[in-house]
């Protein structure tokens, strides 16, 4: 079993930076992307980016293209979202995906295996 958990979600005004941070524990070994979603009240789970924990390769959405920053320790396993040009519609519970299958960075919620709990991310205009 993997566990993860996500911390550094805030309050923060439009156009300021924050990063999230997810520790992974447990059987950690065999991962191959680690992903982050965030879900607005009354919204689905969307996409956030991933990436491959082997190559380091990266995915993004459409919407965070440029202004979001997905990356590793490995050391530590750790990923980490960083987020910059903060506008209210990034306003989400920001969660963070481990992807066990070989090969691919998915975009799809039904392509991770284990979840953490989520961070609240608060952008004020």
């Amino acid at each position: 079993q993997v566990q993860l958990v996500e911390t550094g979600g805030g309050m923060m005004q439009a156009g300021g930076s924050l990063e999230l941070s997810c520790a992974a524990s447990g059987r950690t070994f065999g991962w191959y992307a680690m992903g982050w979603f965030r879900q607005s009240p009354g919204k689905e789970r969307d996409f956030v980016g991933a990436i491959n924990w082997i190559s380091g390769n990266t995915k993004y959405a459409d919407f965070v293209k440029g202004r979001f920053t997905i990356s590793l320790d490995k050391s530590k396993n750790m990923v980490f979202l960083q987020m910059n040009r903060l506008n209210p519609e990034d306003t989400a519970v920001y969660y963070c995906a481990a992807d066990r299958y070989p090969g691919r960075i998915g975009a799809s919620r039904n392509d991770y295996d284990y979840w953490g709990h989520g961070t609240q991310v608060t952008v004020s205009s």
